[in-house]
């Protein structure tokens, strides 16, 4: 993995954005029709469709003949993402969407590994790899894989319009068309109606932006940081003994030191757009949309948690 990254950081010089952002693979006319950040979505579904099916049958309960060890998860590793899935559903889900939990859960575990196992595809150095056996591909600046997908802000684009979709349409579905015209109101009085009802419409935009943007942003920083790193490395060693190599093992310390970051992070970046999405869906229910009203309650619950990350938890 180091060699790799180390050759192509020599053959790139001092450009470790190309490490990161998506390469094309096959254009027409200037439109990339396949590109390298594509293969990455698709091998992020297959993993998640073999591994997944691969560890729901280790979870799932046994034949009556095993009795009481039928209940037992039957691999450490299944057992370690059936820990992640029942915390991510009763301890950060269930209290805001409450009875609505189960019926969200399937769409927000995809959205958390999807996201997860994309940000973890882009650590492993499949372009320095793939730019080491086909050097033709490189030298025509295309790539059949690599990159990090979660980087490019079209790939999390469409999954915030794919959040955005399924939060209004929960929306909907909770409070009824009636309700959820009622929603864009805020509450206000009728002659602040036109103002309140555009800054509402553009709020439900402006959210699903937010976690595109943030999303994009986390991983070209993280991402790009380690490349950079990768180069100074492999610049410290070319150079012998005296500076370089100093420069070159201080640099390589980082290195170490940014992967285990970039891990906790890729870990994080998808917790906090599943978790987002969590609370823009619970803000459009009947505990938030009667909170005025006495006979429904107010849920101060969800309010806080939603302070919380508007006041910069991601």
């Amino acid at each position: 993995m180091l060699m790799a990254t180390l050759t192509l950081a020599a053959a790139d010089g001092p450009d470790p954005i190309a490490h990161v952002v998506n390469h094309k693979l096959v254009e027409v006319n200037g439109w990339w029709i396949w590109s390298s950040a594509q293969t990455n979505l698709v091998l992020s579904a297959l993993i998640m469709i073999l591994l997944g099916s691969w560890i729901a049958r280790r979870i799932a309960t046994g034949p009556e003949s095993e009795g009481t060890e039928r209940y037992i998860t039957k691999n450490p590793f299944a057992h370690m993402i059936e820990v992640m899935c029942v915390y991510l559903r009763e301890q950060t889900v269930r209290p805001l969407l409450h009875e609505r939990t189960d019926k969200m859960m399937p769409f927000l575990w995809c959205l958390f590994f999807f996201i997860l196992i994309n940000n973890m595809l882009g650590l492993v150095p499949l372009l320095d790899a793939q730019n080491l056996l086909l050097p033709g591909l490189y030298a025509e600046h295309k790539a059949i894989i690599g990159g990090t997908a979660t980087q490019s802000i079209y790939v999390t684009g469409v999954l915030a319009i794919i959040a955005g979709i399924v939060i209004n349409l929960a929306g909907i579905k909770e409070l009824g068309v009636g309700g959820y015209i009622k929603h864009l109101t805020a509450g206000a009085p009728v002659y602040v109606w036109p103002l309140m009802v555009p800054i509402e419409i553009a709020g439900s935009m402006i959210k699903p932006a937010a976690l595109a943007i943030r999303l994009f942003a986390n991983m070209t920083a993280g991402h790009i940081l380690l490349a950079t790193l990768f180069t100074f490395v492999e610049m410290g060693l070319s150079k012998g003994l005296g500076v370089g190599i100093p420069v070159g093992v201080a640099s390589f310390v980082g290195v170490i030191a940014v992967y285990f970051l970039e891990i906790f992070v890729g870990f994080l970046q998808a917790f906090v757009f599943m978790f987002l999405t969590t609370v823009f869906i619970s803000l459009l229910s009947h505990h938030h949309e009667d909170d005025h009203d006495v006979e429904h309650g107010y849920d101060e619950r969800t309010e806080r948690v939603a302070g919380a990350a508007a006041a910069g938890l991601a």
